[in-house]
């Protein structure tokens, strides 16, 4: 492993000299790409070299022990105790941090939330995880840009999507796609019946477009004039826009925006993320056939998480995870949730199962 390290802090230097470098700080694309390598190697470099400094520490330590006078022994094997056991803390940082990095690390989310199963009662709890995820990136300090959203009758959404930014998002929010399940009784409920519906939440990192290649020739655009209420003239002209993809079939729609021009921009931005992740997809798919989509069909036994209003109980079912306090969740209180998945995760990269 150190001879791994040594030859990533010579990259770490060299890419310090790039920096300066007023070649490259000409050059955009050239100045991102050595920034943001730069940047994930800066927590490796620090850590390898605070571990040689606390080797230093305790072979120096060591050395002194040899000819030490009986009180000074006392001292040295406290300081040798004390660099041993912050070498051992700071190896197993070091065994985390060489693990294979995440490649969408660093990239803002789009989330594309929807009612599933439970009909009306499913478009608000939909609604109910809108909200969730606006007031985690809230308290995260990420910003939010709504896309597009169709609400629905009782005021929950039919489909929210929503682009998420924060150097932190990808990685916080990446475990949150799939089915989630909830257990309450409905405002739509006259008996007070607990009733089981649920929502789909779909993440996608958002592409640049050097990532993802379309080709024109390969879009299928349609537009036609925006439904719902139009506010100051939305739905007056024909500024919707419907943007298919022919060779893989995928379409997106957006129609918020008032222009055509800047409701083609968000379909086309949509549409990269999810060609990203489709390209992804095939590359996991291809190393884990048993791999499944993150949404499925949307139904109930396909659920990653349940929400039960009567027990206070917020339980994800990918790692056997359960807590009682479902309403700070639903407020936007997700560390704990997200702590417990990205602790899963790193334990299955150490394993080697990944």
């Amino acid at each position: 492993m150190f001879e791994r390290l040594a030859s990533l802090e010579d990259e770490f230097i060299s890419l310090e000299v790039s920096l300066g470098d007023p070649d490259v700080m000409g050059d955009h694309e050239a100045l991102r790409r050595v920034s943001k390598r730069y940047k994930d190697l800066t927590p490796v470099v620090d850590c390898l070299r605070a571990h040689r400094e606390r080797s230093a520490d305790a072979e120096a330590a060591r050395e002194l022990l040899v000819d030490a006078s009986e009180t000074d022994r006392v001292m040295l094997r406290a300081e040798l105790a004390s660099a041993e056991s912050d070498l051992a803390d700071l190896e197993e940082q070091l065994r985390l941090l060489m693990l294979p990095k995440d490649p969408n690390d660093g990239k803002a989310v789009i989330m594309e939330i929807r009612g599933a199963e439970g009909g009306e009662e499913g478009n608000l709890f939909a609604g109910d995880l809108y909200e969730m995820y606006r007031n985690f990136a809230a308290v995260k300090g990420w910003s939010v840009e709504v896309l597009s959203l169709d609400a629905s009758d009782l005021g929950g959404v039919n489909l929210v999507t929503i682009l998420i930014q924060g150097d932190t998002a990808w990685s916080r929010l990446k475990f949150e796609g799939g089915t989630h399940r909830v257990q309450r009784v409905p405002a739509t409920e006259s008996q007070g019946r607990i009733h089981t519906s649920s929502a789909t939440v779909l993440v996608l990192p958002e592409a640049e477009e050097v990532e993802v290649e379309i080709d024109e020739r390969d879009l299928e655009i349609d537009v036609y004039r925006s439904s719902g209420p139009g506010g100051q003239g939305v739905n007056t002209t024909d500024s919707a826009v419907r943007v298919t993809h022919k060779p893989t079939g995928v379409v997106v729609a957006m129609q918020d925006e008032r222009s055509q021009l800047q409701n083609r921009a968000r379909a086309m931005q949509v549409l990269r993320a999810r060609l990203l992740k489709m390209a992804q997809d095939e590359q996991q798919a291809a190393m884990s056939v048993e791999r499944r989509s993150q949404v499925g069909g949307g139904g109930r036994g396909e659920k990653i998480r349940t929400y039960n209003f009567k027990e206070n109980r917020v339980t994800d079912h990918r790692i056997g995870f359960t807590i009682y306090r479902l309403q700070e969740v639903l407020a936007g209180d997700l560390d704990e949730v997200v702590d417990a998945l990205s602790a899963d995760e790193r334990a299955r990269q150490l394993a080697g199962d990944e």
